[in-house]
């Protein structure tokens, strides 16, 4: 009975044993599990914080679109406003004090060289002529009689009746009449001429294009001080002015033509030709004016008419267009930015040469083969890294 019963506590014995056991492998299964996901979960999010770390790198990469510089257009078209000018202009004046007695062309009026325009009464100057003509009469009558005394004298001279002395006075005394007569003339001669500005006559063939007087005015001869009576324009040929920007004065020359385009003829153009230049630059505005002329029979050009010249300039073979995005502004002047082989931003200083609205000319900076940033940002430097549009398309499609 007792050897039953130790076996029995014995038997309990060894079965609590292999139970502590399984528990406690039990235990460290369970141990070796959760270190094993705790381990792979601390991995997955070291893993998951790399690659957030790494896409956000790559994300603060900015993406850029490039584009190429294309070749200039086959003629260049320049258009500048100009103005229309009469071959000859002239203002007509007074040359005599007096009131109009009347005018005779009015404002449109087609006139001949030394037409009368007007007249004008001068009873001042009249009188002044009749005085004059009288000073002469008398200068004239006073060196007659010198003459005739200084004969009579020369001829007592030779009878010793008088002195040698008194025959030259009376000779000199001639000789000074002679010269009164002389200065009476050349004072009527003057009077005379002036008495023939009464009469306002055209200098040129032409067009009256203002008439600034009336009947009964007073008019002035006094300098500086008398306005124009009438405005006289000789129209059969027109001259016309342009300041063309010193960028484009080597490719104007004389003898090209030109159209122009008057705002009055909005479906008409009229040719005209380069006749000359000023061959100097304004330094006010940097342009060279030129002179261009077309003939006017059909009287549809008119002086001081706004135009616009418009020039078929030759093309520039070393000009390149870009888009007007794709430049920098800043305080050293325009720059283009490119990517090199690296994909790396180099900035380049270019010339601008036209603005064609949504492209620009550069005339020099650029090579053709340039990869250029279309639109880059303003705090984009030079070095920075970039990524290429198309290239990272074709990397992802590649990685997958």
């Amino acid at each position: 009975m007792h050897d039953q019963v130790s076996k029995r506590t014995k038997d309990r014995g060894e079965a609590g044993n292999t139970l502590g056991r399984k528990v406690l492998w039990r235990l460290a299964l369970i141990g070796v599990v959760a270190v094993g996901v705790a381990f792979v979960g601390i991995s997955s999010r070291e893993r998951e914080e790399s690659d957030l770390i790494r896409l956000t790198q790559t994300e603060a990469i900015p993406t850029v679109e490039l584009v190429s510089p294309s070749r200039g257009s086959s003629a260049q078209h320049l258009v500048l406003p100009g103005e229309v000018e009469a071959w000859f202009s002239a203002p007509i004046y007074a040359r005599v004090s007096g009131y109009v007695k009347m005018w005779y062309k009015d404002i449109g009026a087609k006139v001949k060289v030394g037409e009368v325009l007007a007249e004008i009464d001068t009873p001042d100057l009249d009188q002044q002529y009749e005085e004059a003509k009288g000073e002469l009469a008398k200068a004239q009558a006073n060196a007659a009689l010198a003459e005739l005394t200084a004969k009579r004298w020369q001829a007592m001279r030779v009878t010793d009746a008088v002195s040698q002395q008194t025959a030259d006075e009376k000779a000199g005394d001639y000789n000074a009449k002679k010269a009164e007569v002389a200065a009476a003339s050349a004072d009527v001669a003057r009077l005379a001429a002036m008495e023939g500005f009464k009469k306002i006559t055209a200098p040129f063939d032409g067009v009256v294009t203002a008439r600034k007087i009336d009947v009964g005015a007073l008019v002035s001869s006094t300098p500086g001080n008398a306005p124009d009576l009438f405005d006289v324009a000789d129209v059969h040929e027109m001259r016309i002015y342009v300041d063309v920007p010193q960028a484009f004065s080597a490719q104007v020359h004389v003898g090209m033509t030109a159209q122009l385009k008057l705002p009055q003829f909005p479906n008409r153009s009229f040719d005209a030709t380069v006749a000359t230049t000023s061959d100097a630059i304004s330094q006010r505005s940097r342009s060279l004016l030129v002179e261009l002329r077309r003939d006017n029979k059909d009287g549809l050009l008119q002086p001081g008419a706004f135009v616009e010249v418009e020039f078929d300039l030759p093309p520039d073979p070393n000009a390149l267009r870009i888009p007007a995005s794709a430049l920098i502004f800043r305080r050293l002047g325009p720059e283009v930015a490119t990517v090199d082989a690296n994909d790396k931003v180099v900035l380049k200083p270019v010339v601008v040469g036209r603005d064609l609205g949504q492209e620009v000319e550069i005339k020099s900076g650029l090579s053709p083969g340039d990869r250029i940033i279309r639109s880059p940002s303003d705090s984009i430097a030079a070095g920075d890294q970039v990524r290429v549009a198309g290239q990272r398309a074709a990397t992802e499609l590649s990685a997958r």
